[in-house]
């Protein structure tokens, strides 16, 4: 199909270098470079003087429409068209292409067959793609710093970002940008602008390419309040307090910790102190016990609990005098008198019953005795 398509241009091409007399005719205005948006019409011109035979639009070296004197039309890609203009003695051709593609960017070429006079031009299709402003509306604190994300996604070339509050221009420190091509041949770019409002605001991201007659916008509304009365004191002294408090509680838990850990020790430490010092009294206990039992075995039992207290109590209390001498003849004779102890004296009418004896070592007050078993 090529052979047939070349062999044919270049009989034509002789057809036209034959009956060209004189070979007068050349270009005047040759075709435009022209970036186009993908989709759209894009237009080229081209024209000659009197006496042209045949002229031939090439994309890529590559004929792609032919008209021959004085208006016919030859199409070889259904996606070109041509619409033919006379004046006076000049011939223009308008060629269209229709609905343009990524593909169809490239040399185009305007040819009347003679030497060293083709006139060219560069077509580049563009894509304008998606863009958006993450956060449409937006409401923050007077004198807040915010970050506001504008994203343009497929595009080709990768767009370049603007932004404007107000409609006044932001410079270009207060934002960041950044593009990167997908897989799919695309560009995608994204822009961070940092803000601090003190009023309401209009806030619009511009992404301009060449082939845009003016740049495409996305636009947010940014509401402002006015921030509480001393609200930022009163946040800064929450801070500075949240911090003392969390380094207070720090130091004061690791104390504890210590404390706790110390007391831990101590108190093992005491208990086994107590430990030997009870087995150590009773290891006492028991050999004092021994020794009290040897000393009782050798000299009989003897009560360490008794006390001498009847000197003292036989001081305080004085004694009844002594009675006087009897005459023995109170009594009669003496072989009458039947003498007994103590104990078989009888009074008043207490006969027959045994009163107490009583030594007469004892004085007549009660003494205290103290008995105290040892175990």
């Amino acid at each position: 199909m090529d052979s047939l398509q070349k062999c044919f241009w270049m009989t034509l091409s002789l057809l036209g270098f034959l009956t060209d007399p004189g070979f007068g005719s050349s270009i005047i205005e040759g075709p435009s470079n022209l970036t186009a948006l993908v989709g759209t019409e894009a237009h080229f011109y081209c024209t000659v003087s009197e006496g042209w035979q045949i002229l031939i639009w090439l994309f890529e070296e590559q004929p792609v429409l032919s008209v021959v004197y004085p208006e016919k039309v030859i199409i070889t890609d259904k996606s070109y068209n041509q619409q033919g203009y006379n004046k006076s003695t000049e011939f223009t051709s308008e060629l269209t292409i229709y609905k343009v593609q990524l593909n169809n960017s490239g040399k185009i070429e305007c040819s009347i067959q003679t030497v060293g006079d083709n006139q060219y031009a560069f077509l580049s299709v563009q894509v304008n793609g998606s863009l958006n402003i993450k956060d449409h509306n937006l409401t923050v604190r007077e004198n807040q710093t915010i970050e506001i994300v504008c994203e343009a996604l497929g595009w080709d070339p990768a767009p370049h970002i603007t932004w404007m509050v107000n409609n006044i221009a932001v410079d270009n420190s207060n934002y960041i940008s950044n593009w990167s091509q997908g897989s799919n041949g695309l560009y995608n770019e994204e822009s961070i602008l940092t803000l601090t409002p003190l009023t309401n605001s209009t806030v619009i991201c511009l992404a301009a390419i060449l082939a845009l007659s003016e740049p495409q916008s996305a636009t947010m509304a940014l509401v402002v309040y006015p921030p509480p009365i001393e609200s930022d004191a009163n946040e800064d002294d929450g801070r500075t307090r949240t911090i003392i408090l969390a380094v207070v509680l720090s130091i004061v838990g690791f104390l504890l910790l210590i404390l706790i850990i110390l007391l831990i020790v101590c108190c093992c430490r005491r208990r086994r102190d107590s430990n030997y010092q009870k087995e150590m009294r009773r290891v006492s206990v028991q050999k004092a016990t021994d020794q009290n039992l040897e000393t009782r075995s050798d000299s009989g039992n003897e009560n360490y609990g008794y006390s001498p207290e009847e000197q003292e109590y036989t001081k305080q209390i004085p004694r009844p005098p002594p009675f006087p001498p009897v005459d023995s003849s109170f009594y009669g004779l003496e072989q009458d008198l039947e003498v007994g102890s103590a104990s078989e004296v009888h009074y008043g009418g207490n006969y027959g019953r045994v009163l107490p004896s009583r030594p007469a070592a004892y004085p007549v007050n009660p003494r205290k005795i103290r008995n105290v078993t040892l175990v």
